[in-house]
């Protein structure tokens, strides 16, 4: 095999094992995680995954760097394709209750699983969590920033607390639904959405709510 196709069936190893490795930390936590497991779950040697991940530390990170990639594919990505200011804000919000609603993940959510899994516990993992959610409350905050600026959203408005309202009602329904049922995503749609229309220059730019 040459030097390109080892590299390649390596990175098609290490797609499969981070593809299976990120539901399971949903569920088991990113502290549930083993090599073992995983090799023994995907029918590889354990000796294997060592190749990719010399410790636990080092395969929890690259499955906080894969959801974060997913989060991108997923979430953000096919948000940005709506016009800007409010409509690309709302989108982001939307496409988020999506993809909890589509299920990929059986704990519904690795950030905030995982967040609440690691708050207390200092350390690469924490600190690399906390730059996620930095990044991301970062984005959320300049989503609404523009809006503002380009007169969507009403002069005044607090963009970061746009950004904390949005964060909560998203966390709050990964949360509550696997106990209250799906009706916790129509929620969380609802209230931002009547939020947003109350700040909003021009509250036609949101689409109409069932």
């Amino acid at each position: 095999m040459t030097e390109d196709g080892r590299l390649l069936r390596g990175e098609r190893t290490r797609t499969a094992v981070l593809d299976r490795a990120l539901p399971l930390a949903t569920t088991a936590g990113l502290d549930g995680l083993s090599l073992g497991q995983l090799a023994e779950t995907l029918g590889i040697s354990k000796s294997g995954l060592f190749a990719h991940w010399r410790s636990k530390e080092a395969l929890q990170l690259a499955v906080i760097d894969h959801a974060r990639q997913q989060w991108t594919d997923e979430v953000i990505r096919p948000a940005m394709a709506a016009p800007r200011g409010v409509r690309r804000l709302w989108a982001v919000h939307d496409r988020r209750l999506a993809f909890y609603e589509d299920g990929p993940l059986p704990g519904v959510c690795f950030f905030a699983n995982a967040n609440f899994e690691y708050n207390a516990r200092p350390g690469v993992i924490r600190d690399r969590l906390a730059a996620q959610l930095s990044d991301w409350m970062t984005f959320l905050t300049s989503l609404a920033t523009d809006a503002i600026e380009i007169g969507d959203l009403r002069s005044g408005t607090d963009p970061a607390g746009i950004a904390y309202e949005t964060e909560s009602l998203g966390v709050c329904a990964v949360m509550q639904s696997p106990v209250l049922g799906p009706v916790t995503f129509r929620h969380a749609r609802h209230a931002l959405h009547e939020h947003l229309r109350v700040l909003a220059a021009d509250p036609t730019l949101l689409p109409e709510l069932t």
